[in-house]
């Protein structure tokens, strides 16, 4: 009797497959003595569309809506219906006594297996594969310790309660706006809180009035000294007469040290990655967009097995993992990590502390940090070496000691006005060594306050003269619009999604319009924040997405209830539909042209699309549609010889040179209009030019052919 082993993608199940010594290769499965490795290729099986309920719902109508099925249904996907038919044969064979699931170890991948065990109505006995890393060695482990299937059962029950949430709140929502506004509008249980609080930023933004400001900077000639107020210590004033005031007062001046103060202070190692934190600085350091270091990271983890399991929350690792930790720095110990590797493993005990392994805060997986997998970085891409690079020093830096220095603060009192100084002495650089940032602040901020600088020998008491003394002028600055950074940051803050679909979110809110990219921040559109204004008030709730989202995390720990869950979900459906019925918030498109409908007359509206910009008709009944942008051909204009453009016109297509104005038919050039592929190039060779010699070249014989075709048409 043999296994039947699920795989979430057939790259994964080849590994599985050759690790389990699977050597016959049949075409979607792979079989061998005691195991038959499948996969699914993503996602097999989904939730029902409202059509397969019922046909009328095909046309999306208000009154229709909600839409609330009794109990939700599923069905196979079109697209991916060949592989589960594939399956469905595989598990009516009798040499299988049991199914391992070995899609990936998450919340995901659990929905994935059991969806397609469900539909395949699978009854026999199956177990859970359980690992959080792609090698060999995690591979044969893991099938030594396979859990009893029945032990994620609550994460499973989480993971339905995710995907139908989503289904009763964003399909009810989009097609309520979609339905009312007669336009592409769309909304969701977490991409619509997370548009809202960029429009919160937003309101911010517009609101904020710039205000003046000045700031007094005296130089002793061997360091500098910014003025502060003695009452709250702000640096900044807002009077101008004030601080001319002061500015004569202190110019020129004979100044006193009166408070030096010295501190040793520190800064601990960085915990060790998870995912949203290696966006964060994916994002800061090479402008990855979050989905961007998500894929690279995939194929670290999936295809080069040199990360653990990327999808994780936690940053810390856990106790029976200590004894793999020297193994993975030998790993690593290459090009230009070998010099700070060697150092720790000559240590005869690498200094493990709870800020490193702390099995408390590690809940599904552990942090991410380099396999026992030897490494090839000429292998990688310049992305996947670069995203490589950030684990691998956060890896390395958990083990160097605390960064440390003395901190030196100077008062000096100079007619009355105190002003101060910082220096910083570093003693021991620790972790940033790995860095190569030796005396560099972690966190550099725009404040007034000048950079730490090397001070002087100072003692209390010792006389000063200004040498000079400046008078700067500013102005406040309005908060700034959100990075992908920042944006996860407060998603994260908000629990406004998990690690693994943050990224997708974005995705979907640029994809749809309502926010777009702009250098590096994130800018909400015109539809974007007029969208905001049409979703119902409640919708729009960080709270009341972060209050669902924990009752997810209950229920995938064994302390909620899904049923209940779901009930609440089902009630605000319907109460957010009503709420979009009843508004009386208008919305005006704002990506409507001059160009009008052929078919029924309305001015059609511009979307951006895969393929360029389309020019849509706004009646979904229409469905009116064409490119925006006039497509380019390669045939010259005749008097300046630039590409010419293709065009469509009352009496069909015509090419145009747009910089002269010079206009030509398709008809009238003559061998345009048709795309010529190889097959009908060789076909029209041997139809015209058989009497050819063999001296004549390709591009000759293809000439002559193409110009007697022309002649006989």
């Amino acid at each position: 009797m043999k296994s039947l082993v699920l795989a979430e993608k057939p790259s994964v199940a080849k590994e599985i497959a050759r690790v389990l010594g699977c050597t016959q290769k049949h075409k979607s499965y792979f079989e061998g003595p005691k195991y038959v490795v499948t996969w699914a290729l993503g996602h097999l099986v989904e939730l029902a569309e409202p059509e397969d309920y019922d046909p009328k719902y095909k046309t999306w109508k208000l009154e229709d809506l909600p839409i609330i099925p009794n109990k939700m249904r599923l069905k196979t996907i079109r697209e991916t219906s060949h592989q589960f038919r594939a399956v469905s044969q595989l598990v009516k064979r009798n040499d299988l006594k049991d199914l391992i699931i070995a899609t990936d170890a998450g919340r995901e991948g659990e929905l994935v297996a059991r969806w397609i065990m469900e539909l395949v109505k699978w009854k026999k006995p199956f177990y859970r594969l359980w690992i959080s890393s792609q090698t060999d060695k995690a591979i044969r482990d893991g099938f030594a310790h396979l859990k009893p299937g029945h032990d994620y059962d609550n994460l499973y029950q989480s993971a339905v309660c995710r995907a139908e949430a989503d289904w009763l709140i964003g399909l009810n929502s989009t097609r309520a706006l979609t339905s009312k506004y007669n336009a592409q509008l769309a909304a969701g249980r977490v991409q619509t809180p997370t548009l809202a609080m960029m429009m919160d930023r937003e309101k911010e933004i517009e609101s904020f009035k710039p205000v003046e400001y000045w700031t007094i900077e005296a130089n002793f000639g061997t360091f500098k000294g910014m003025w502060r107020d003695r009452a709250n210590q702000d640096s900044r004033l807002f009077d101008k007469s004030r601080a001319e005031a002061i500015r004569e007062r202190v110019q020129n001046g004979q100044g006193q040290v009166i408070r030096v103060k010295t501190s040793e202070k520190t800064e601990p190692q960085p915990l060790a990655y998870d995912l949203t934190e290696l966006q964060r600085d994916a994002n800061k350091k090479y402008g990855f967009s979050a989905k961007q270091t998500s894929n690279v990271l995939q194929r670290l983890y999936e295809q080069h097995k040199l990360v653990t399991y990327p999808r994780t929350d936690s940053r810390y690792l856990t106790s029976d993992m200590v004894g793999t930790l020297k193994s993975r720095l030998d790993c690593i110990e290459i090009g230009p990590y070998a010099p700070l590797v060697r150092p720790l493993l000559k240590l005869s005990k690498l200094p493990v502390t709870k800020r490193i392994v702390n099995d408390a805060k590690v809940t599904d997986h552990h942090a991410i940090i380099p396999t026992e997998e030897p490494v090839r970085l000429g292998e990688l891409t310049n992305d996947e070496r670069k995203l490589y690079d950030l684990i691998v020093r956060r890896f390395i830096a958990l083990f160097y000691p605390v960064y440390t220095y003395n901190s030196l603060q100077v008062t000096v009192d100079v007619a009355g006005e105190t002003l101060h100084a910082n220096g910083r002495t570093v003693t021991d650089a620790g972790w940033k060594t790995v860095y190569g940032m030796e005396a560099v602040p972690e966190d550099e901020t725009d404040s007034d306050e000048p950079a730490d600088q090397s001070l002087p020998t100072l003692t209390e008491g010792t006389k000063l003269s200004v040498v000079r003394c400046e008078m700067r002028s500013q102005m406040t600055k309005p908060p700034l619009r959100f990075t992908e950074s920042d944006l996860l940051t407060r998603m994260e803050k908000h629990n406004l999604g998990t690690p693994a679909t943050r990224a997708d979110i974005i995705e979907k809110l640029v994809k749809s319009d309502t926010i777009e990219r702009q250098g590096t921040r994130l800018h909400p559109t015109k539809k974007g924040q007029q969208l905001v204004k049409l979703v119902a008030r409640e919708l729009r709730s960080p709270e009341l997405t972060a209050k669902w989202e924990q009752e997810l995390e209950n229920i995938a720990r064994g302390r909620g209830n899904a049923s209940q869950f779901l009930a609440g979900i089902r009630e605000q459906t319907g109460k957010l539909v009503t709420e979009i019925r009843t508004s009386d918030v208008e919305y005006k498109p704002h990506n409507v042209t001059g160009s009008k409908c052929p078919e029924c007359g309305k001015n059609l509206q511009e979307f951006k699309g895969k393929r360029g910009k389309q020019l849509i008709c706004p009646d979904r009944e229409c469905g009116y549609r064409r490119a925006a942008e006039a497509q380019v051909s390669n045939h010259r204009c005749p008097q300046c010889h630039k590409k010419m453009e293709i065009r469509t016109g009352k009496a069909g297509k015509f090419f145009q040179c747009k910089p002269c104005g010079i206009v030509e038919k398709l008809d009238d050039v003559k061998g345009v209009g048709k795309k010529v592929n190889k097959r009908e190039e060789k076909r029209l060779v041997q139809k015209y030019a058989k009497d050819e010699t063999f001296s004549s070249s390709l591009g000759d014989l293809l000439k002559a052919a193409l110009e007697k075709q022309g002649k006989s048409e």
